[in-house]
């Protein structure tokens, strides 16, 4: 690695942003205009102290209080280390949640009982694979619920802790931006079965005004928002409740569909506040039946109304599609944020390796509208995580150092194009 004169972390780092707080100070989406900033999908490893007590939380006999004091410290910690890595836009971890889509059985009045099961086609054709991810003590948490009556948003306590929590981590660690995720729309008629509404269309909009609450909490407190969408690449090769409606549509206008919902969700709030994930759902698996980037890309880039956009960019599967930026034309509001890092194996990307796949995509769309990211999150589920916890910072260490190496090639010592 070149000796530069970098300094790493969110203090150091400046982009193109105006932070401001409830007060509402005009906000603009960061770019990276002096250096490559970085940041991640979301969920980080939860301790092991969280773990057993987000367990005994979904099973109805832990100490609330003795969770949530833990959540606010681990949070804490999570920022503080998210800093140290390097991290220039942080999450809270997602510490206060059991997953990224099961934690509004909590949150959404409609929601209970099981869902229908559904299957990833690719691990259907390796069940030891299936077996490997679906049949541990934290897969059996997962709790994924139904529709089973009208939605209504109710998890006010829950999310103005999750913003409390990571605003306080913020001041006292020095950072100037930081990103809650929330689900999609999309991703909530897509993994819970509906049971009460007369049609697909209806349980979907039902979903976005009911987490436009959870939404709004988010922006209107000065935080990225984070739209988890996997339910646009994933429709492909995934079969469950709603194949049916994905056949009588098709997949370009379920995605449409899907996105259409998500601009309902988030009108009328700010576009450079928000972020979506499009991702393949996050497992290690021979992932053949993919959807092309392409395929997710156009439409969203189109139509969608949130100008950050996050997606794969390092898995095997997925790597060589940044060659479709050398033809797409990527619009002038939007902040591409390819993953760099892959979430699923514990080898831990080199510098270089990094510095490259960044290098791709920032002469292909312009170094000031690229953000490095990763595939996906490291802890998707309580307990629930293919890479161990000191490699997911070893990698985030990488994602750091890549991106340093990346801007010493991009940027000159005096700020003009390298």
């Amino acid at each position: 690695m070149p000796d530069l004169d970098y300094e790493y972390g969110t203090k150091a780092g400046r982009g193109s942003f105006w932070f401001h707080d409830s007060g509402g100070e005009q906000h603009v989406m960061q770019r990276s205009e002096e250096r490559i900033l970085t940041t991640h999908v979301g969920s980080l490893p939860r301790s092991s102290e969280l773990t057993q007590l987000m367990f005994e939380h979904q099973e109805g006999h832990g100490d609330d209080d003795t969770l949530w004091g833990t959540v606010q410290k681990d949070v804490d910690a999570i920022v503080e280390r998210q800093v140290a890595a390097g991290v220039a836009i942080p999450s809270d971890g997602e510490m206060g949640k059991p997953g990224f889509s099961n934690y509004l059985r909590y949150r959404l009045d409609g929601l209970g009982g099981e869902t229908d099961p559904w299957v990833f086609t690719d691990l259907a054709t390796v069940p030891e694979l299936q077996a490997f991810y679906f049949e541990d003590e934290a897969a059996g948490h997962i709790h994924m619920p139904a529709c089973e009556g009208e939605l209504r948003y109710r998890g006010h306590e829950y999310v103005q802790r999750d913003i409390a929590n990571l605003k306080a981590a913020m001041e006292r660690h020095g950072v100037a931006e930081a990103f809650i995720p929330a689900a999609s729309p999309g991703i909530i008629a897509y993994h819970m079965t509906n049971r009460h509404y007369p049609s697909y269309e209806e349980y979907l909009f039902a979903a976005a005004e009911a987490m436009r609450e959870e939404y709004k909490a988010i922006t209107d407190a000065g935080l990225l928002l984070q739209l988890d969408c996997p339910d646009i690449g994933c429709v492909a090769h995934t079969v469950g409740w709603m194949t049916p409606i994905v056949e009588k549509l098709g997949l370009r206008k379920f995605v449409e569909l899907h996105i259409e919902a998500l601009n309902h969700g988030v009108r009328g709030l700010p576009a450079d506040q928000i972020r979506m994930h499009l991702c393949w759902a996050n497992y290690e698996a021979p992932h053949q039946f993919d959807i092309p980037l392409s395929d997710v890309l156009e439409p969203v880039l189109k139509k969608a109304l949130p100008n950050g956009i996050l997606f794969e960019a390092a898995n095997p599967r997925h790597e060589h599609e940044w060659e479709i930026f050398e033809d797409l034309k990527v619009p002038d509001e939007k902040v591409m944020i390819p993953g760099v890092i892959d979430t699923t194996t514990n080898y831990v990307e080199h510098p270089r390796l990094v510095a490259q796949r960044i290098e791709r995509f920032a002469r292909a769309i312009g170094r000031e509208r690229v953000i490095a990211g990763s595939d996906c999150g490291f802890g998707t589920f309580v307990g629930f995580g293919a890479v161990f916890e000191n490699v997911v910072w070893m990698k985030l260490d990488a994602l750091a150092q890549g991106a340093a190496i990346a801007s010493e090639r991009l940027w000159s010592r005096t700020g003009s194009a390298a």
